[in-house]
């Protein structure tokens, strides 16, 4: 099933994949950034559940720890919206929580682990 196909063309929303664990006739995991009018967001997440589609929205933060942290940059590398960027004048880490979407992918990037997620 083209979900994602589905949801842009029946319900005009768009959806911009973060991460994909999927395999064919297997469960997978799909982490998915969705925008468009609230109405259609529901319908949208009322028609994956109705295909037995669990649907989680995430409430959960990314958390560094700045005692921890030693401004590597590694994390920046592998965040698709830039909220984790090196400072051009001091190369010090800068976290712009308003950009960040909680895909999860700059955790494990992390060789000190200084970078956690706040259930």
């Amino acid at each position: 099933m083209p979900v994602t196909y589905r949801l842009a063309k029946d319900f005009n929303v768009a959806a911009n994949i973060i991460r994909a664990q999927v395999a064919p006739n297997q469960i997978g995991k799909l982490v998915v950034e969705l925008s468009g009018d609230i109405d259609q967001l529901d319908a949208a997440i009322e028609w994956m559940r109705s295909l037995h589609i669990t649907v989680s929205q995430s409430v959960a933060e990314i958390a560094i720890n700045q005692d921890i942290c030693v401004d590597c940059g590694l994390c920046t590398g592998v965040c698709p919206t830039e909220a984790l960027t090196l400072d051009p004048e001091t190369y010090r880490l800068s976290f712009t929580r308003s950009r960040c979407i909680v895909c999860e992918q700059c955790i494990p990037t992390c060789p000190v682990e200084a970078i956690s997620i706040n259930l």
